[in-house]
């Protein structure tokens, strides 16, 4: 007598879980209120102010509207990263991880269906945000005539730019996150590559930082919304590709681990 066969469970079934849990928890909830309230807010004040200088016939410091509105994405990556930080450390942390494993033992494949469900989320979201910043600011900056359009050259892909960069952050909090499994050790070592790299390399010799500081993951991946390049940055698609890269490293690094650790 042969015995029963059990039901695959298809990738399709553990993206629905997947994104079922990540809806579910109000950390996603409270990590996108704090990028749009970020975003926007930090925006709205930095063109009102730029607008208030114009109409008293001052100065704008040669500022550009397009960077203008889209300033706060800079501030929004925080959430992001943290989001993708908390959406695997925090199985971690409750032990929720050991029924996850038990109901999909594959764990490379969950781990990709985590990361699909992760990036998939923050790209939607980070690209609403982007193009509803632009469109604040440039209402605000419109009353001193002083916007831009997306018609103009680098307006379109700045704006689209800015999801896909805050995606490309949230991938690297998820890899940081499934590769250390502690949501304050993920958290620091996120914060510390996005934002204490710069500290790190100032203190270098010149021609070294010189060489190296384009490269750093922010430095790199702001430049697909900036509309201006300076110095040797990285243009703007290959600064989006060495931000990816360091996600993709992380990613990986967690992938080959994971087979090798206890939940």
């Amino acid at each position: 007598m042969t015995a029963p066969t059990l039901p695959t469970l298809g990738f399709a079934n553990v993206l629905r879980s997947e994104w079922t849990k990540l809806r579910s928890v109000r950390s996603t909830y409270w990590t996108a209120l704090a990028a749009v309230a970020g975003t926007l807010g930090l925006g709205i004040a930095i063109c009102s102010r730029f607008v208030w200088l114009l109409h008293r016939g001052k100065d704008g410091g040669g500022f550009e509207p397009t960077e203008l509105s889209l300033s706060g994405i800079l501030l929004a990556q925080v959430a992001f990263g943290a989001l993708g930080v908390l959406s695997i450390s925090s199985e971690y942390g409750t032990g929720m991880i050991r029924a996850t494993l038990g109901a999909v033992p594959q764990r490379r494949p969950l781990l990709a269906a985590k990361a699909v469900v992760v990036g998939g989320a923050a790209l939607v979201v980070g690209e609403v945000l982007s193009f509803a910043s632009y469109g604040v600011g440039q209402a605000i900056l419109s009353d001193a005539d002083a916007g831009s359009s997306l018609g103009d050259p680098g307006v379109l892909r700045a704006v689209s730019g800015g999801g896909l960069f805050l995606t490309a952050v949230a991938l690297l909090g998820f890899g940081l996150g499934a590769l250390i499994r502690h949501t304050a050790g993920a958290l620091s070592a996120l914060f510390g590559l996005l934002f204490a790299t710069s500290a790190v390399v100032n203190l270098l010799p010149e021609s070294w930082s010189h060489t190296v500081r384009p490269y750093l993951p922010v430095n790199a991946g702001m430049q697909v919304f900036t509309m201006r390049r300076q110095g040797d940055a990285l243009g703007p698609y290959a600064g989006l590709g060495a931000l990816c890269l360091y996600a993709v490293a992380t990613l990986g690094l967690a992938a080959a681990l994971i087979e090798r650790r206890d939940a």
